[in-house]
């Protein structure tokens, strides 16, 4: 289905005044000093008031950072009585835990897994809104945002894992969505992290970024960090100033969002499946070498049972880098291959429970310790959809949701857009 410009200009504006609007309402002022009020979890904002038990958990990571994870149960159990294992969910790039309820109870993956009885834990990197912060640095600090990708990998995720391990002493299956992909597979290579790991599906994968086609993104590769930041503050500043009238540290804001471009950008440029790389002296000072250790994908035990679902039609993911990573593998994954599919459909279309999670909870089912079923009847619950959204791909509750939520603009989610090319609109 086709949209127009003046349609397209609409939704983005709406990312826009919504995120500026969030932002305004959690600082007071004329000043740079933020000050901020009490937000309601994720569990209070959007999981609860669709009928599910929900916890919040806080993890402290190696390096002081406060992580959010939430528990989820079905309607019909308690919290930590789910018949299934453990399921720990990781969102994608400028995303948050969030991510995997942006739609109705019917078509929300988060939802979906609790109805058949797993134990649904939702993962929330530092930086991202859900999480606590730091126990000693604040967000304006420059040095809480002072580190790379592979930290989401090695110190978020592994904690994340080892928490959950410790909770229900049982290993967890890992979802991964885009950045979770990459943050999985390198986790994977540490056996003091792979062990507690049951088995793990992966949907469109990255490890490897040389034949990306996002305009987006490739508009970038050729630019510093600092720049990345020049433009978004540009951007935002001009908006503040016209709608809002107030003042704010534009880092506080982009940190997360800008160091998952710059990590995305990073591994583009260098071409290889590697930690960060600093430069010659900061590497030699962070890794005792000239250029970053690789993650060696062939590391990963071949006894890890592992599920990729990839389209045809990602423009971030590309199929030429996701068969260089099959190549990598010590063992072929289970695959699902959806050819209309875009970088977000695997979230948001409307038919991603019959494309890919129905065929994603089989494989977890034939791993023997998760044959569970579904437990109870499913209950109903009210829905709200806007009603200019008219797409067959993405369902309006999911847009909705996001609006309602999110603080920072999902411009690469705008489907059927030249620009950023990495979602599509219509079968």
């Amino acid at each position: 289905m086709e949209r127009s410009a003046p349609v397209m200009s609409l939704l983005i504006c709406f990312f826009v005044l919504h995120s500026a609007g969030e932002v305004a309402g959690v600082l007071t002022g004329g000043s740079n000093v933020s000050r901020p009020l009490p937000v309601q979890s994720l569990c209070a904002q959007l999981i609860q008031p669709s009928g599910y038990p929900c916890s919040e958990h806080a993890v402290q990571t190696k390096d002081g950072y406060l992580l959010a994870l939430q528990r989820v149960s079905s309607p019909t159990v308690n919290l930590g009585s789910q018949p299934g294992p453990p399921v720990l969910l990781l969102h994608g790039l400028f995303m948050a835990g969030d991510a995997w309820f942006l739609d109705n109870t019917e078509q929300s993956l988060g939802f979906i897994l609790a109805d058949h009885g797993f134990d649904v834990w939702v993962g929330n990197v530092r930086g991202t809104r859900w999480s606590h912060g730091h126990v000693t640095l604040s967000e304006k600090n420059k040095e809480f945002w002072d580190w790379s990708w592979q930290e989401l990998a090695l110190y978020d995720l592994a904690e994340m894992i080892h928490y959950i391990y410790t909770m229900t002493n049982t290993k967890t299956f890992v979802v991964g969505h885009s950045q979770g992909t990459i943050m999985a597979l390198a986790a994977f290579t540490q056996p003091e992290i792979v062990e507690m790991v049951e088995a793990a599906a992966l949907l469109c994968p990255i490890s490897y970024l040389e034949h990306v086609s996002a305009q987006f993104v490739l508009r970038m590769v050729n630019m510093h960090l600092d720049q990345v930041s020049f433009a978004f503050r540009h951007v935002w500043i001009t908006v503040w100033k016209h709608f809002l009238m107030v003042q704010i540290d534009i880092s506080v804001l982009f940190g997360q969002m800008i160091l998952a471009m710059a990590f995305c950008l990073a591994v583009i440029r260098a071409g290889t499946f590697a930690k960060y790389d600093y430069g010659i002296w900061r590497n030699l000072k962070h890794y005792g070498q000239v250029n970053p250790p690789r993650f060696d994908l062939n590391s990963i035990p071949k006894s890890l049972p592992i599920w990729m679902g990839y389209g045809g039609s990602d423009a971030l993911a590309d199929l030429t880098d996701f068969n260089h990573t099959l190549t990598e593998l010590p063992s072929e994954p289970e695959l699902l291959y959806l050819e209309n599919y875009g970088h977000i459909d695997f979230l948001l279309s409307v038919n991603a429970k019959e494309d890919v999670y129905d065929n994603m909870i089989r494989f977890f089912r034939s791993r023997g310790k998760s044959s569970c079923s579904a437990v109870g009847p499913k209950v109903k619950h009210h829905q709200n959809p806007i009603a200019f959204w008219d797409s067959t791909r993405f369902s309006r509750a999911s847009l909705q949701s996001w609006l309602r939520i999110s603080t920072l603009p999902p411009l690469y989610m705008v489907p059927q857009s030249p620009f950023l090319g990495l979602g599509r609109v219509g079968t």
